[in-house]
């Protein structure tokens, strides 16, 4: 494939719809519309896990474009900094816990089929001992609901699928990482 032409067939404070215009190996045009961030396109997703409880931090978040709350990973946007940075500044807004950095992970095309957006999956321990981790207090932004949710390994998968039968929507990153069926 040769990229020919690109043009933004709407932009709005958030998001831009692109066209992309192709050649394929036959010579032949092809158009792609996708989904680009007008900010950055370079998030983080949080694994976290807790120490010496062996749990981890997932969310519950109200996600407006599919009206319903949504159990994933806490993540962020990567807008100014490293991704390391943007990682420890996130799970600390979105749950109050301080956690340190155990592995990054290359870039990561999130769903390249739609949308420009690439991710660092970062893996985060949270010593539960420390005494700013015994009462943590999130800094939301106005528009975000977030729960907290704390599972221990071996209960995840079950909750996913309970949460899921309730009617919430089961994050990609939980479910890749803990509802393998393998």
């Amino acid at each position: 494939m040769k990229k020919v032409e690109e043009k933004i067939l709407y932009k709005g404070k958030w998001l831009a719809i692109k066209q992309t215009t192709y050649k394929n190996k036959n010579n032949q045009v092809v158009n792609w519309e996708s989904i680009q961030r007008t900010n950055t396109n370079l998030a983080v997703v949080i694994c976290a896990k807790m120490v010496p409880s062996q749990r981890y931090i997932l969310i519950k978040q109200y996600r407006a474009p599919i009206n319903n709350y949504v159990i994933g990973f806490p993540a962020g946007l990567v807008e100014n900094g490293t991704a390391e940075a943007a990682a420890v500044r996130e799970l600390e807004e979105e749950t109050g816990y301080i956690g340190v950095i155990k592995d990054v992970s290359p870039v990561i095309a999130a769903n390249p089929a739609l949308l420009t957006d690439r991710v660092h999956l970062v893996c985060m321990e949270v010593d539960e001992e420390l005494i700013e981790n015994k009462k943590p207090k999130q800094n939301l932004e106005a528009a975000e609901e977030i729960e907290v949710l704390l599972i221990k390994r071996d209960e995840i998968k079950d909750f996913l699928i309970d949460k899921a039968n309730e009617g919430l929507e089961i994050g990609i990153g939980p479910w890749y990482v803990f509802g393998t069926i393998f």
